[in-house]
């Protein structure tokens, strides 16, 4: 990388390219849709529920940590396809662990979840 000069002007359309992605990545990937609707759920909980500070810090680091995971999955599913288009069982293998990173993201986000709202849904029919 050769040394550039700071540009206010490359830092703005940079964050365009990043909105691009997110646009290709809820073009293309069904999974963030289903993210998206976990995430609203658990958004809307945390104000029904009127969770703390802290619980709403442990919700959106993980729904971000879901969503981060499925990008970077979907980056190296479609990096592996545009190397090799033939069958490979590497290429399957570095496929997989991908998605189980995203699946271990996803079922954390779940725990996370259960911790903080199972209690309160409880407490809730309860009353």
């Amino acid at each position: 990388m050769k040394n550039e000069r700071f540009s206010i002007l490359k830092r703005v359309k940079s964050f365009g390219y990043a909105f691009a992605g997110l646009k290709t990545l809820f073009k293309s990937e069904h999974n963030a849709w289903i993210h998206t609707v976990a995430a609203l759920l658990a958004v809307g909980f945390g104000f029904l529920f009127r969770i703390s500070p802290h619980e709403w810090l442990a919700v959106l680091i993980v729904i971000g940590m879901v969503f981060a995971a499925e990008i970077f999955n979907t980056s190296l599913e479609r990096t592996a396809d545009f190397m090799k288009e033939e069958q490979d069982d590497r290429i399957r293998d570095i496929k997989d662990l991908s998605a189980a990173a995203v699946l271990v993201c996803a079922i954390t986000a779940l725990l996370v979840g259960l911790v903080i709202f199972l209690p309160k849904i409880i407490c809730f029919f309860c009353w």
